[in-house]
Formats: structure tokens, sequence, C-alpha cells
């Protein structure tokens, strides 16, 4: 009797608990299902869960391009081993050597002797011969520095003051004849082309002077005189024709000259 007091007593406790909850909610979506194994997700993750993903659209890209790979160049062929040396080379350098040696004892004359033996001997040598060539030039110049000035003799001076007079330079044709003159008083030609130079510039008596100086010491300037343009100033002057004139005696070694 006792016991089924306390087993009334118990379902009574029960029943007035569980009318003092009251029913659960139920959701608009349903009951939530429960996964075995993972916690049920969160309302505001379901709906994040179901939303679509956007699609992303991909940007069209440029064909990459292609690279032009360079050809393949063939490998350089490996020279040829020097050929030789000939022994005319070892003779050529020999000599080569010894002309600098002479250069160096400012012996020029041997140094250019020994250079043009190889320019000469060894042209099939170059290199060697171009340097050669060189110090040939070298040795020259030097030569050159070394020889004393030339003398001035009379006929150097009659060819500089020929050249003045073709040039037009009377007076430093004028120049030069004098020079000439005072070196050697017996030289006709310059005696000549005194007369000459002094006729140009209107010297007449000088000029005249000089024609007869030079017929008498050569009489063959006597014909070159009849036809000389530069004398035209004083041709028609008495000095001029006298000393054109073949003196008595001439002629008469000329007549005889011609029956002969």
């Amino acid at each position: 009797m006792a016991k089924q007091q306390r087993g009334a007593s118990s379902r009574s406790v029960k029943k007035k608990a569980t009318a003092r909850k009251g029913p659960a909610p139920r959701s608009s979506r349903g009951p939530a299902t429960k996964v075995k194994g993972r916690p049920a997700p969160k309302p505001a993750a379901r709906r994040a869960a179901a939303a679509p993903k956007p699609v992303k659209l991909l940007k069209a890209t440029k064909p990459a391009a292609k690279t032009q790979t360079a050809p393949v160049q063939p490998a350089a062929p490996t020279p040829p081993a020097a050929a030789p040396r000939k022994p005319g080379f070892y003779e050529a350098v020999a000599i080569y050597e010894r002309g600098v040696q002479a250069l160096q004892r400012h012996d020029y004359a041997s140094g250019a002797e020994l250079f043009r033996s190889v320019i000469d001997k060894y042209p099939e040598e170059r290199e060697l011969v171009e340097r050669a060539r060189v110090f040939v030039r070298v040795s020259e110049r030097e030569m050159a520095r070394q020889e004393p000035p030339p003398e001035n003799t009379a006929r150097d001076s009659v060819y500089a003051a020929t050249v003045a007079l073709n040039a037009g330079d009377h007076a430093g044709a004028l120049s030069h004849l004098q020079n000439a003159i005072s070196v050697d008083d017996e030289d006709d030609h310059a005696h000549y082309i005194m007369a000459a130079a002094l006729s140009l510039r209107g010297r007449s008596e000088e000029a005249i002077r000089h024609l007869q100086r030079a017929i008498g010491l050569n009489p063959a300037n006597r014909s070159q005189a009849r036809q000389d343009p530069d004398l035209d100033s004083i041709r028609q002057l008495p000095g001029f024709r006298m000393a054109l004139e073949t003196p008595p005696a001439q002629r008469r070694k000329a007549v005889a000259a011609r029956r002969r």
C-alpha cells in the first residue's frame, strides 16, 4: 500500500513539471536535423552557407608572345696550328735587331742599310718589312738633320731666280741673281737672267750692261737675246743693237769656219 502511494506521488510530480515547462517552440523550417559527429549550424550560418556563391568572371588574357629562340650557332672551328717558321724568318729578325741596335747607337747610315736588307731579301715577312720601312724613314730623316747645309752656289741662286721670274716675282729674282753674281762673276747665265729681270722692271741701262757682259762671256747668248720677249723693252735702244752686233774678228772667224 505504501509503495503504490509513492509511485502515484512521483507520477503526479512529473505531470506537474511537464505542465509547467510547456511544449517546445517549433521552427518554421522544421525540426533541426542532428548530424552525427557535427554540431548543428546556427541559423545565420545556415543562411550564409545556403546562399549561392558569386561566379567570378575571368578576364581575357592575351596569348603569350611566342619567344623566338635564336638559331643555334655552330661552334667556331678551332684555328689550325701556326705553321712552323721558315729559316729565313729568323735570319730576317737577326738583321732587323742589328738595325735597331744601330739606331740606338745613332748610327743611322748602318741602320738604314740593315733595314733595307730586310726589305729586299725577305719580302714575304710582311710585318717585319713594314717595320723596317718605318725605321728606314726615321734613319733618313735623322741623317738629313746631321748633314751640313749645302753650299750656296751660283747655279743654285740662278735656278731660284729663274723660278721666281717665271712666277712674276721680279724683286725676288733680282735678289737671287745678285747673290749668284757675287759668288761667281764669270757666270754668263746669271748675267743674262739679270738683264731680262732688269728689262722687265724698266731698268734699261742696267739691263743692257748685264746683257753685254753675258754675251762677252758666252757669244751664244747673242742668238738667244734676238728672240727673247723679256728683252722687248730694250730692243730698240742703241746699246741693245750694239750688244747684238758681231765684232769683226768674230765675223772673220765665223766665215773661216764655214769655208772649212
